[in-house]
């Protein structure tokens, strides 16, 4: 099976993306994806996206862990799709498209960054050791100190598949504040990759609205710095832990074409 693909990050965030539009993808089952993921024996990503028809916008994006299984949204894959989608001539400088937790709209800014927005965040819980919330992915929000040595591999697990988040379980994300207002530092363990990546779109999200939410700052606006580069997240504050109006933004990077002959 003859796939072809193009590779994409956002300030790390790999992913394989395929244009589902011109090729069978029916035959991209659980194993087949898990092994086009594979870093030693694949192309190598933190997940897969392809990019379909939609009938009422301009596509439709269906994302992958890099485990094989269809996940919910991923921030940085959906800025990545914006540039995949205007490289197929899809777009210009706005788009509205589809994705798991609905409609979403994204922009590519004059600096060539890609803003995309996410849905609104309903509540925030707050747990005795961190906060959940729902930034279209679920994610666990632990404030830290010394976020630079902090194992997160063994610690992301560990929290990842406690019984209390069901049995999805849950992104986990440890967060530290910058030096000024406004600016953290994350790191996240990713479910579905089952590791720490490089960044999280709806990671930092859920961190930079869990920095707001719990020193009751009225900052709208804050950059993220990640293992992989530095995200903006802003956004408007209502009452009652209600986020609307919430927009990512950073670079989205296109890095190779290519094809892969998959044996199925």
């Amino acid at each position: 099976m003859l796939v072809h693909f193009s590779k994409y990050h956002g300030t790390g965030n790999d992913f394989v993306m395929i244009d589902g539009r011109d090729q069978e993808t029916g035959r991209l089952d659980t194993e087949v994806i898990r092994r086009l993921c594979d870093r030693r024996f694949g192309i190598g990503g933190d997940g897969l996206i392809i990019l379909e028809n939609s009938r009422h916008f301009d596509f439709t994006m269906r994302y992958f862990n890099a485990d094989g299984r269809e996940g919910t949204m991923c921030g940085n894959g959906g800025r990545c799709i914006t540039a995949f989608a205007r490289s197929l001539g899809l777009l210009d400088t706005h788009t509205t498209f589809e994705g798991i937790d609905g409609t979403h709209e994204a922009s590519i800014l004059p600096n060539g960054e890609i803003r995309l927005k996410l849905v609104n965040v309903n509540g925030i819980k707050e747990l005795e050791d961190g906060y959940l919330l729902d930034t279209g992915s679920p994610h666990f929000v632990k404030q830290v100190d010394k976020l630079k040595t902090l194992d997160v591999e063994r610690e992301g697990a560990e929290i990842r598949h406690q019984t209390r988040f069901g049995e999805g379980g849950v992104n986990v994300n440890f967060m530290e504040a910058g030096p000024d207002e406004g600016q953290i530092a994350v790191r996240t363990f990713e479910r579905g990759v089952e590791a720490e990546t490089w960044s999280c779109g709806t990671g930092v999200t859920a961190a930079a609205i869990t920095s707001c939410f719990q020193s009751g700052s009225d900052k709208n606006s804050y950059d993220v710095q990640t293992r992989g580069g530095r995200l903006n997240v802003s956004f408007n504050t209502e009452d009652h832990g209600h986020f609307t109006e919430i927009y990512l933004s950073g670079p989205a990077l296109h890095v190779y074409d290519g094809s892969i002959d998959i044996v199925v």
